[in-house]
């Protein structure tokens, strides 16, 4: 347990500090995108899906569920309200009806488009004012934290 009343060590306040700076840093590359999902009653589980669906286009709601690494109770409501809303639509797999392949419509592709094209210019101008060797050394860090869910 750590008493409060004891100055946080150089290793702490170190550490402290990255954790500041990745809660802000995730907080300025969502504001925007969160602005638009709450227009629509919507999360950003909601925006996650959208992605990558249409990062994995006709993928199966089992291949969603493991490229998400999330359970189908956290992907049902959402995934369903977004198909109700006809941003998303599911259609049989043409060899096995039992499998729903999963793609963007026109207006669910624009709104992803609209939901991540922000964020990818911010990190484009992000990275192109940090330079190159800090952009590499910050996806080694993401995929080394990223790596830390896989089981």
């Amino acid at each position: 347990m750590i008493d409060k009343n004891t100055a946080p060590t150089d290793e702490e306040a170190r550490l402290n500090a990255a954790l500041e700076l990745l809660h802000f840093g995730f907080r300025a590359i969502t504001a925007q995108p969160d602005r638009r999902l709450a227009e629509r009653g919507y999360s950003r589980v909601h925006h996650r899906i959208l992605y990558f669906i249409g990062r994995h286009p006709r993928c199966s709601h089992k291949q969603l569920l493991d490229i998400m690494r999330v359970s189908r109770q956290y992907l049902h409501r959402p995934l369903r309200q977004l198909i109700d809303d006809g941003l998303v639509q599911a259609e049989a797999d043409a060899q096995d009806r039992r499998i729903k392949r999963l793609s963007l419509t026109t207006d669910g592709a624009a709104f992803e488009e609209a939901l991540t094209g922000e964020q990818r210019r911010q990190l484009a101008a992000v990275f192109a004012q940090a330079g190159t060797d800090a952009e590499q050394g910050w996806r080694r860090v993401m995929e080394r934290l990223a790596g830390a869910l896989l089981p």
